[in-house]
């Protein structure tokens, strides 16, 4: 799992690793069917992106279908807007780190450490965190 600081490198990453699983098509003849993205929140609080691309609506991947059809091809095209994108995720959807490559939706509160990451990701909800 490649996770990436910027929702902008997560979709180029995206779009490279479909390019590189399907090295018959070229940029512009992929056809694309559907937009997976996930948000993850680590440890120390970084906020952390994972992007994928699917050609078929139906496969599964890490993270939550966010486009499909045509939106979805319009992202892979790079014609999106990053703000839009955040916006619409839903904050109940992001994954907390409590253990080194664990996740969960809830940061755990049961250890001092987890309750003062659980603070700290509480801070990352803010309006002014979120863009």
């Amino acid at each position: 799992m490649d996770l990436y600081s910027t929702l902008e490198e997560a979709i180029d990453a995206a779009r490279e690793e479909f390019l590189a699983d399907n090295p018959e098509l070229n940029e512009d003849d992929a056809d694309i069917n559907q937009f997976s993205l996930q948000k993850y929140v680590m440890q120390d609080g970084d906020i952390m992106w994972q992007a994928e691309f699917f050609a078929d609506e139906r496969e599964e991947g890490e993270g939550l279908v966010i486009s499909v059809g045509e939106a979805a091809q319009a992202i892979f095209d790079g014609d999106f807007d990053e703000i839009e994108l955040r916006q619409e995720w839903q904050e109940q959807n992001t994954l907390h780190e409590w253990d080194e490559g664990e996740f969960q939706l809830e940061p755990p509160t049961d250890t001092e450490e987890g309750e003062a990451a659980a603070e700290e990701w509480d801070d990352d909800n803010s309006e002014s965190e979120r863009f």
